[in-house]
């Protein structure tokens, strides 16, 4: 077994003994509605860095990490008990910030979407500035019975056979 597997292994075995433990046998009134979300392992497996979120205000939230802190010795234990490691890993608790970051993004969607709508609503009954093609103007033709007669040579292409002056004429 790898070493990536076994802490992958040994992080999700850490997850489901802290949670179990922190739901049944904590019994500090500080604790509120707390998740355990994710706990990462060193490579070592001498260190567990546990994860989580709580359901409340900023007191609840102080409240619950302090519970954490104090239940620590007693969470380690069990985690010791239950995984057979020959070192059991010191635990660390870390609020998870994914809330509030998945708050931030609601709500920035919610502004982007606010003014997607304004922008339709801008455009629905919108015409474009100035005319459809302002580069295109109409030809204006002149009727010439008598074709060129200004005598300008420079845009009428020379006769088959005939030359040009001052042509190179090479024998």
């Amino acid at each position: 077994m790898s070493s990536e597997a076994r802490q992958r292994k040994m992080a999700d075995r850490i997850k489901v003994i802290v949670a179990e433990a922190v739901e049944r046998r904590i019994k500090d009134p500080r604790l509120g509605f707390v998740t355990i979300t994710d706990v990462r392992v060193s490579t070592d497996l001498r260190d567990a860095s546990v994860f989580y979120t709580v359901f409340g205000d900023d007191e609840s939230r102080q409240s619950t990490a302090a519970a954490l802190e104090s239940a620590r010795g007693m969470l380690r234990t069990e985690v010791g008990r239950q995984t057979g490691l020959k070192f059991t890993p010191s635990l660390a608790f870390f609020p998870d910030a994914i809330p509030e970051n998945a708050k931030l993004v609601a709500e920035l969607l919610r502004v982007a979407a606010e003014a997607d709508a304004h922008v339709h609503e801008q455009a629905v009954g919108a015409q474009y500035a100035g005319e459809a093609d302002p580069y295109r103007h109409p030809r204006v033709e002149e009727d010439d019975e008598e074709g060129d007669v200004d005598g300008d040579a420079s845009s009428a292409e020379p006769a088959p056979g005939s030359t040009t002056e001052g042509a190179d004429e090479t024998p």
